[in-house]
């Protein structure tokens, strides 16, 4: 169709991610795109800074595969189970180069991205004091409030060269809904100069505009739309299928051991041609078993017809 902006992972990755990018890949817990991450780390991109609210475990992975130079990001670890551990061989270690970091809480990533959406020159917080994080970090600032309430600490803008973001569905121009757990990713597709959308499911304009208010990214900042079903796994996708605790648990061993996580790399990333490929390997029993077990539709509202 006229407008379309569907394209594979393979192409719009190749395309719109370039070695020493800064890139985000945002969601937070819910909608993390692996799928990306993962096509990111097959194409064997480099020196990339990668920026996100809780790093997750896409992150240890794409940092063990080498593609990364820089973290940016608040609270680091492997949610419910422990510590991400091939990033922490890097910071602790220089095991095997240094990755170089830069920490902020959840709100100082929020205001970093909110000022780069509005082309701020910084966002003023409050939440630093009496904590030792501006101390670590530098780039968080006090500074004089210019309406003389006294002092706010700053962050800089954040501006990705690439923002990728998961969601439900998405029509073929890029007009993105998602429902559930949200994060930051319309301050983070606002913000970057590039977005890729990932979607479970590419639907008709018609089903978009039927219900516009759930749509968090408009497709005039899209570049391009990619339909990757269990793209997500193993973070969740609210209404399509669970999170995998078991995957997260059983990530701490592998982490823990450089073998074993460039094993695991081989295995699930580097020897498979795409997400499909995945899925497939992961196997159709353990796959339904993340499926809703029933339904549990939302409320509908009425927006009139006029005219």
């Amino acid at each position: 169709m006229a407008g379309s902006k569907v394209a594979s992972m393979r192409d719009a990755v190749a395309e719109l991610v370039r070695d020493g990018d800064t890139v985000a890949i945002e969601g937070f817990t819910h909608l993390i795109s692996f799928a990306a991450g993962h096509e990111i780390i097959r194409q064997r991109k480099r020196d990339l800074t990668l920026a996100r609210l809780t790093p997750d475990l896409i992150y240890d992975q794409m940092v063990a595969a080498g593609v990364a130079r820089k973290l940016i990001f608040s609270w680091l670890g492997n949610p419910g189970v422990g510590g991400l551990n091939a990033i922490r061989r890097r910071i602790e270690d220089a095991d095997p180069a240094p990755l170089e970091i830069e920490e902020y809480s959840h709100f100082g990533m929020v205001g970093r991205y909110t000022a780069g959406a509005a082309n701020l020159p910084f966002y003023p917080l409050r939440s630093y004091f009496e904590t030792d994080m501006p101390v670590a970090n530098p780039l968080i600032r006090p500074i004089e409030s210019p309406y003389g309430d006294g002092v706010v600490y700053a962050v800089p803008p954040l501006r990705p060269d690439v923002t990728i973001v998961h969601a439900q569905r998405a029509d073929a121009r890029g007009d993105t809904q998602a429902w559930g757990l949200l994060g930051c990713q319309k301050e983070a597709a606002f913000a970057a100069d590039r977005v890729i959308v990932v979607v479970e499911e590419l639907v008709d304009e018609a089903v978009i505009r039927a219900d516009p208010n759930r749509t968090i990214i408009p497709g005039l900042i899209v570049d391009a739309v990619v339909v990757e079903p269990f793209g997500a796994h193993p973070s969740y996708v609210q209404g399509t299928y669970d999170r995998d605790n078991r995957f997260y648990r059983d990530w701490d061993p592998i982490s823990r051991d450089e073998a074993a996580i460039q094993a695991w790399l081989g295995e699930w990333v580097y020897d498979l041609d795409g997400r499909a490929a995945y899925t497939e390997r992961f196997g159709a029993e353990r796959v339904a078993a993340l499926q809703p077990s029933g339904t549990a539709p939302s409320g509908s509202v009425d927006y009139g017809r006029y005219g």
